[in-house]
């Protein structure tokens, strides 16, 4: 046990899940942790409202996306919802202001300007750096303060949070096709998620103190440590070790961004939804998704921490902090070999990013 979480599979345990029969202990694991992980939650703090509060949540038409956006709604606040498909976003957001009575729930679309190499429906348009920068030039145009960001995986308006919820979990080795060619699982968890965050701070600080970023990230995190391999360019390529890498930089780019931007006055949070029954997992891990079948979260207990997250006082809250089932949760495995001093790696991976991304870093831009 580490904490209150249990080490249930070694090794590679993503893997080990999609692929191996469960047994009924394992079944009912996934239902008990969230269970016995419920008893201490306070039904207070969800009742919180947030009238008139900017909300942006990517990969919002379906899934944890969705759940949050209709969450967060029918809480009062204004939601932008970012989506690919117009048809599916429109319903989505039709849907939502019929469930809350929110007309204030706007979609904003995200278009490739140029497609990628083949790829499935479920692949995110935050692929392309270039794309990120026109879409957040509209947005920005706006002129309004972010208070949430959620990223699933993006960050936006003076924003009060934003949600960055937008993923992606490609077995194979893809690139993109624009410009300098990435691979996709890096380019939409990675590169994708900083482009879209630093782009969105100058919103997100208008909105300052009560703005937040809230990335969802995932469990499978645990399994390996930072790398500055950013696009597994050593070794056989494994799409599951690679969304796992990503979902580690997503935890110290969180840390990294609390420090960095600690007198800005925005909170940086990450998060673990727990495993749910979403559109995403089947597709990426139909075999895991099937053998859990009826086993799994819903979307919407996928989304309460999120959503938590996104209504507490930041002052209950720690900024560069990594949370599961609404407490502070360990970042790395007692035995896991996966901690350990990053300072050097980070820099470096900062450095990569900027890069690729062509940005400055936010402080710079304000000297």
């Amino acid at each position: 046990m580490v904490g209150n979480y249990a080490l249930t599979v070694g090794g590679n345990w993503i893997q080990v899940l999609a692929t191996v029969h469960l047994d009924s202990y394992l079944l009912k694991l996934c239902v008990q942790v969230l269970r016995e992980h419920s008893k201490r939650y306070n039904p207070e703090d969800m009742q919180t409202k947030i009238e008139g509060k900017n909300c942006v949540v990517t990969g919002a038409n379906s899934g944890i996306g969705y759940a949050t956006a209709e969450g967060l709604a029918s809480r009062g606040a204004n939601v932008y919802m970012v989506c690919r498909s117009k048809e599916r976003g429109e319903a989505a957001r039709s849907k939502i202001q019929s469930m809350t009575g929110n007309e204030n729930v706007y979609l904003e679309l995200v278009i490739f300007l140029k497609r990628l190499i083949k790829f499935s429906s479920q692949v995110c348009d935050l692929s392309s750096v270039n794309e990120i920068k026109s879409f957040t030039s509209r947005f920005t145009s706006k002129d309004v303060p972010i208070h949430v960001l959620v990223k699933f995986v993006f960050p936006l308006q003076v924003f009060y949070t934003i949600v960055n919820n937008a993923g992606l979990l490609e077995h194979n080795r893809i690139t993109t096709s624009e410009g300098t060619r990435h691979e996709l699982n890096f380019a939409v968890n990675v590169l994708g998620t900083y482009t879209m965050t630093e782009l969105m701070l100058p919103l997100l600080e208008k909105a300052a103190p009560d703005s937040r970023v809230i990335t969802v990230s995932s469990g499978g995190m645990y399994t390996t440590p930072l790398t500055e391999d950013l696009q597994f360019s050593h070794g056989n390529f494994d799409g599951v070790e690679q969304y796992a890498r990503n979902k580690r930089i997503q935890i110290a780019l969180t840390e990294k961004w609390a420090e960095t931007y600690k007198d800005k006055g925005i909170g940086f949070y990450s998060m673990h939804p727990g495993w749910a029954e979403t559109p995403g997992v089947a597709n990426s891990l139909p075999g895991f998704s099937k053998s859990l079948s009826g086993k799994l979260r819903t979307s919407e207990q996928g989304a309460d921490t999120v959503i938590w997250l996104a209504l507490m006082r930041k002052e209950k809250l720690l900024s560069g902090a990594f949370y599961f089932d609404r407490v502070e949760a360990p970042k790395h495995l007692k035995f896991a070999a996966t901690g350990g001093s990053h300072a050097a790696a980070m820099d470096s991976i900062i450095n990569n990013l900027r890069s690729l991304s062509s940005l400055s870093s936010y402080n710079e831009t304000q000297q």
